[in-house]
């Protein structure tokens, strides 16, 4: 209790008829709810996506609604921290000029992209095993990648919408 900091007379009754006469949509968002509902829109869009492929292409099985959820949040995450991964890794060609170094700089950009789909395929069979399955060329890397690029191209699309609305 005595680390409560003492409010002006008045001030507290402010504060609470404000918060209680406003709708929750009226409050700003703090960082932490941003962050919170970017990953929920993203984890959703993630499971439409997935839900969408295993629904119309045999190249793409889940085994059931959970299995999907699941794996849409696994999905999200590795996608998220593959993205900071390679900002942190791009970021070390800040100030570096010439055509060599940029040409290095969009194969060490490609190379992580690509490399990554290995790396969530391999994450997404050690968590789910047969339960989530992809099929075709290079043991359903191809379809992984369709999938994954279909994620974020709709993402983008969803972000892009919403930006528009303000």
């Amino acid at each position: 209790m005595a680390t409560e900091q003492a409010l002006p007379a008045g001030a507290a009754a402010h504060v609470e008829a404000t918060e209680t006469l406003l709708p929750a949509s009226a409050l700003a968002p703090s960082s932490r709810q941003r962050t919170f509902l970017r990953y929920f829109t993203g984890t959703l869009i993630d499971l439409v996506v997935l839900g969408l492929f295993d629904e119309y292409s045999e190249k793409v099985h889940v085994y059931d609604f959970t299995t999907l959820v699941l794996a849409s949040i696994l999905l999200q995450f590795l996608l998220k921290w593959t993205i900071i991964a390679e900002h942190k890794i791009l970021h070390l060609f800040d100030g570096k000029t010439g055509v060599a170094w940029k040409s290095f700089k969009y194969f060490t950009a490609w190379l992580i992209l690509f490399g990554s789909k290995f790396v969530i395929l391999e994450a997404l069979s050690m968590a789910f095993g047969d339960l989530v399955q992809f099929h075709g060329v290079l043991h359903g890397i191809v379809w992984l990648i369709l999938v994954v690029v279909t994620m974020v191209v709709v993402e983008e699309l969803v972000v892009r919408f919403y930006r528009r609305l303000a």
